[in-house]
């Protein structure tokens, strides 16, 4: 089945969503304890977004959820460990985590350039506004880090 232009922006969210998630999941032994404790409650309301955006995607745009893509998965972590070596490791990671911050910003306003049913709007809203806020977290930390 062919997904139209509608369906592949959401699947594009939802994988940037899952991909964000499974990232600081994968490294949650590298972060400072506090910067983790700051972040966990982000990306635990985002998990909560994500899994009710699915279910949306599920009802109104009929998008079955696809399988994660385990080998980019690896190579995403295995390239953030190789440029720890070579620089700052917390900051490095704070690098990557904005980056995915970029990258589901921009899958989420992709998005919003098509017709959507009005439920699943206020949930994408809602992802963005968690974006705006753990950006302004992880560059807070930055900051911190750098003084």
């Amino acid at each position: 089945m062919f997904l139209d232009n509608r369906q592949v922006a959401m699947d594009s969210a939802l994988e940037a969503l899952a991909d964000s998630i499974d990232y600081f999941q994968d490294n949650l032994e590298r972060l400072r304890p506090s910067l983790r404790d700051a972040l966990k409650p982000h990306y635990e309301a985002r998990a909560k977004s994500m899994h009710e955006l699915q279910e949306l995607a599920r009802k109104h745009l009929a998008l079955l959820p696809r399988d994660a893509d385990v080998e980019r998965d690896d190579y995403m972590w295995l390239w953030s460990r190789l440029k720890s070596f070579v620089g700052n490791d917390s900051q490095v990671l704070i690098g990557e985590l904005l980056e995915q911050e970029r990258v589901l910003m921009q899958a989420l306003s992709t998005l919003f350039t098509h017709p959507l049913p009005e439920p699943i709007e206020p949930v994408i809203e809602e992802c963005l506004k968690g974006c705006r806020a753990l950006i302004r977290e992880l560059y807070a930390s930055q900051q911190r880090q750098r003084r």
